[in-house]
Protein backbone atom coordinates (compact mmCIF):
# COMPACT_ATOMS: atom_id res chain seq x y z
CA UNK A 1 0.00 0.00 0.00
CA UNK A 2 1.17 3.70 -0.38
CA UNK A 3 1.53 5.88 2.40
CA UNK A 4 1.28 9.27 2.38
CA UNK A 5 2.66 11.56 5.20
CA UNK A 6 1.33 14.94 5.42
CA UNK A 7 -0.19 17.49 7.31
CA UNK A 8 -3.69 19.30 7.27
CA UNK A 9 -3.72 22.32 5.10
CA UNK A 10 -0.32 21.63 3.95
CA UNK A 11 1.03 20.34 -0.17
CA UNK A 12 0.32 17.00 1.01
CA UNK A 13 -3.19 17.91 0.21
CA UNK A 14 -2.60 17.84 -3.63
CA UNK A 15 -1.08 14.42 -3.30
CA UNK A 16 -3.80 13.00 -1.31
CA UNK A 17 -6.28 14.18 -4.22
CA UNK A 18 -4.24 12.83 -6.84
CA UNK A 19 -4.41 9.12 -4.80
CA UNK A 20 -8.11 9.65 -5.62
CA UNK A 21 -8.44 10.61 -8.85
CA UNK A 22 -6.14 7.83 -9.35
CA UNK A 23 -7.77 5.26 -7.02
CA UNK A 24 -5.15 4.10 -5.10
CA UNK A 25 -5.78 2.66 -2.12
CA UNK A 26 -3.31 4.42 0.80
CA UNK A 27 -2.62 4.96 4.42
CA UNK A 28 -2.50 8.69 5.53
CA UNK A 29 0.17 9.27 8.31
CA UNK A 30 -0.38 13.17 9.48
CA UNK A 31 3.42 14.49 10.61
CA UNK A 32 4.54 18.26 10.49
CA UNK A 33 7.32 19.32 12.15
CA UNK A 34 5.42 22.34 12.79
CA UNK A 35 2.92 20.48 14.98
CA UNK A 36 3.56 19.04 18.42
CA UNK A 37 0.62 17.00 18.05
CA UNK A 38 2.09 14.97 15.12
CA UNK A 39 5.17 14.41 16.70
CA UNK A 40 4.32 10.19 16.91
CA UNK A 41 4.04 10.49 12.62
CA UNK A 42 7.20 12.40 12.38
CA UNK A 43 8.63 10.26 13.86
CA UNK A 44 7.66 7.50 11.25
CA UNK A 45 8.03 10.24 8.46
CA UNK A 46 12.04 10.85 9.72
CA UNK A 47 13.13 6.92 8.93
CA UNK A 48 11.55 7.38 5.45
CA UNK A 49 12.38 10.98 4.63
CA UNK A 50 15.49 12.08 7.65
CA UNK A 51 14.42 15.97 5.77
CA UNK A 52 10.90 15.52 7.58
CA UNK A 53 9.12 16.86 4.22
CA UNK A 54 5.56 16.59 4.02
CA UNK A 55 3.91 15.53 1.42
CA UNK A 56 6.79 12.46 1.04
CA UNK A 57 4.99 9.29 -0.55
CA UNK A 58 6.35 5.83 0.19
CA UNK A 59 5.74 3.61 -2.63
CA UNK A 60 4.98 -0.05 -1.79
CA UNK A 61 7.94 -1.35 -3.27
CA UNK A 62 9.76 0.77 -0.14
CA UNK A 63 11.23 3.60 -2.24
CA UNK A 64 10.38 7.16 -1.25
CA UNK A 65 8.98 10.22 -3.68
CA UNK A 66 9.50 14.28 -2.32
CA UNK A 67 8.61 16.92 -4.01
CA UNK A 68 4.70 17.66 -4.91
CA UNK A 69 5.60 18.41 -8.60
CA UNK A 70 7.97 15.26 -9.24
CA UNK A 71 4.80 12.84 -6.66
CA UNK A 72 2.51 14.26 -9.01
CA UNK A 73 4.19 13.91 -12.11
CA UNK A 74 5.24 9.94 -11.80
CA UNK A 75 1.48 9.27 -10.63
CA UNK A 76 0.35 10.73 -13.61
CA UNK A 77 2.89 8.43 -15.57
CA UNK A 78 2.39 5.49 -14.08
CA UNK A 79 -1.33 5.67 -13.44
CA UNK A 80 -2.56 6.74 -16.87
CA UNK A 81 -5.89 6.03 -16.54
CA UNK A 82 -5.86 8.73 -13.59
CA UNK A 83 -5.74 11.75 -16.09
CA UNK A 84 -3.46 13.02 -13.81
CA UNK A 85 -1.69 14.38 -16.71
CA UNK A 86 -3.32 14.54 -20.50
CA UNK A 87 -2.79 12.07 -22.94
CA UNK A 88 -2.01 14.43 -25.94
CA UNK A 89 2.48 14.40 -25.25
CA UNK A 90 1.80 18.31 -26.06
CA UNK A 91 -0.87 19.38 -23.76
CA UNK A 92 1.19 16.18 -21.09
CA UNK A 93 4.08 18.83 -21.87
CA UNK A 94 2.27 21.65 -20.76
CA UNK A 95 1.41 20.17 -17.77
CA UNK A 96 4.70 19.09 -16.27
CA UNK A 97 5.33 22.20 -17.70
CA UNK A 98 3.15 24.05 -14.90
CA UNK A 99 3.79 21.98 -11.95
CA UNK A 100 7.40 22.71 -12.36
CA UNK A 101 6.76 26.31 -12.40
CA UNK A 102 4.65 26.33 -9.76
CA UNK A 103 7.31 24.54 -7.41
CA UNK A 104 10.41 26.28 -8.78
CA UNK A 105 8.88 29.80 -8.63
CA UNK A 106 5.50 29.98 -6.13
CA UNK A 107 6.83 27.41 -3.67
CA UNK A 108 10.33 29.35 -3.43
CA UNK A 109 8.33 32.25 -2.51
CA UNK A 110 6.24 31.22 0.11
CA UNK A 111 9.45 29.77 1.92
CA UNK A 112 10.71 33.18 2.03
CA UNK A 113 7.40 34.67 3.48
CA UNK A 114 7.55 31.55 6.31
CA UNK A 115 10.73 31.57 7.01
CA UNK A 116 12.49 34.82 6.25
CA UNK A 117 15.33 33.95 8.74
CA UNK A 118 16.74 31.37 6.33
CA UNK A 119 17.50 33.68 3.69
CA UNK A 120 17.92 37.19 5.93
CA UNK A 121 20.47 35.77 9.02
CA UNK A 122 18.97 38.05 12.18
CA UNK A 123 17.33 40.38 10.47
CA UNK A 124 15.39 43.19 12.70
CA UNK A 125 11.79 43.39 12.62
CA UNK A 126 11.75 46.51 10.05
CA UNK A 127 13.46 44.65 7.46
CA UNK A 128 11.71 41.45 8.04
CA UNK A 129 8.24 42.61 6.98
CA UNK A 130 10.25 44.12 4.02
CA UNK A 131 11.47 40.71 2.80
CA UNK A 132 7.93 39.32 3.13
CA UNK A 133 6.02 41.92 1.26
CA UNK A 134 8.32 42.11 -1.16
CA UNK A 135 8.27 38.39 -1.40
CA UNK A 136 4.49 38.65 -1.50
CA UNK A 137 4.41 40.97 -4.12
CA UNK A 138 6.93 38.89 -6.19
CA UNK A 139 4.61 35.68 -5.61
CA UNK A 140 1.16 37.60 -7.03
CA UNK A 141 2.97 38.58 -9.50
CA UNK A 142 3.89 34.93 -10.53
CA UNK A 143 0.49 33.91 -9.66
CA UNK A 144 -0.81 36.87 -12.98
CA UNK A 145 1.77 34.87 -14.93
CA UNK A 146 0.65 31.72 -14.52
CA UNK A 147 -3.00 32.55 -14.88
CA UNK A 148 -1.74 33.78 -18.76
CA UNK A 149 0.53 31.60 -19.90
CA UNK A 150 -1.89 28.56 -18.71
CA UNK A 151 -4.94 28.82 -19.32
CA UNK A 152 -8.06 26.40 -18.55
CA UNK A 153 -9.74 24.47 -21.27
CA UNK A 154 -11.69 23.57 -19.41
CA UNK A 155 -9.44 22.58 -16.83
CA UNK A 156 -5.49 23.35 -16.77
CA UNK A 157 -4.88 20.21 -17.25
CA UNK A 158 -6.95 19.44 -20.27
CA UNK A 159 -10.36 18.08 -20.84
CA UNK A 160 -10.07 16.72 -17.46
CA UNK A 161 -9.09 17.35 -13.90
CA UNK A 162 -5.60 16.74 -13.49
CA UNK A 163 -1.96 17.58 -11.78
CA UNK A 164 -2.00 20.71 -12.29
CA UNK A 165 -4.90 21.99 -11.45
CA UNK A 166 -4.61 20.12 -7.70
CA UNK A 167 -1.67 21.86 -7.39
CA UNK A 168 -2.47 25.30 -8.29
CA UNK A 169 -5.53 25.24 -5.95
CA UNK A 170 -3.68 24.20 -3.10
CA UNK A 171 -0.60 26.53 -3.20
CA UNK A 172 -2.59 29.29 -3.97
CA UNK A 173 -4.09 29.12 -0.41
CA UNK A 174 -1.31 30.71 0.88
CA UNK A 175 -0.31 33.87 1.54
CA UNK A 176 -2.83 36.05 0.35
CA UNK A 177 -2.87 34.69 -3.12
CA UNK A 178 -6.45 33.93 -3.61
CA UNK A 179 -7.16 37.67 -2.28
CA UNK A 180 -4.89 38.77 -4.94
CA UNK A 181 -6.33 36.62 -7.51
CA UNK A 182 -9.96 37.83 -6.59
CA UNK A 183 -9.11 41.00 -7.77
CA UNK A 184 -6.66 40.99 -10.62
CA UNK A 185 -7.35 37.46 -12.01
CA UNK A 186 -11.28 37.01 -11.89
CA UNK A 187 -11.84 34.15 -14.07
CA UNK A 188 -8.62 32.17 -12.58
CA UNK A 189 -9.85 33.14 -9.27
CA UNK A 190 -13.61 30.68 -10.11
CA UNK A 191 -11.78 28.32 -11.71
CA UNK A 192 -9.47 27.50 -8.67
CA UNK A 193 -12.61 27.46 -6.76
CA UNK A 194 -14.54 25.29 -9.11
CA UNK A 195 -11.46 22.86 -8.61
CA UNK A 196 -11.77 22.56 -4.86
CA UNK A 197 -15.42 21.52 -4.94
CA UNK A 198 -15.33 18.80 -8.14
CA UNK A 199 -16.99 16.12 -6.43
CA UNK A 200 -14.03 13.47 -6.53
CA UNK A 201 -11.78 15.56 -4.53
CA UNK A 202 -13.84 18.25 -2.49
CA UNK A 203 -14.04 16.27 0.34
CA UNK A 204 -10.35 16.60 0.65
CA UNK A 205 -10.11 20.03 0.21
CA UNK A 206 -12.88 21.09 2.92
CA UNK A 207 -11.09 18.61 5.80
CA UNK A 208 -8.00 20.63 4.84
CA UNK A 209 -9.65 24.02 4.75
CA UNK A 210 -12.96 24.15 6.57
CA UNK A 211 -15.58 26.04 5.16
CA UNK A 212 -15.82 29.28 7.50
Amino acid sequence: MHTLYGSKGSGSAAIEAALILAGIEHRMVQAAEWKPEEVKGLEELKKVNPLGQVPTLLLPDGSVLTESAAILTYLGLQFPQSHLLPADPSRRGQAIRGLVFIAANCYVCIGVIDYPERWVDNPDPALRERVIAQTKRRLHGLWDQFADVFPASPWLSGDRLGALDLLAAVVSKWSGSRQHLAESRPAFHSLLGRIETEPRVGAVFAAHWPPK
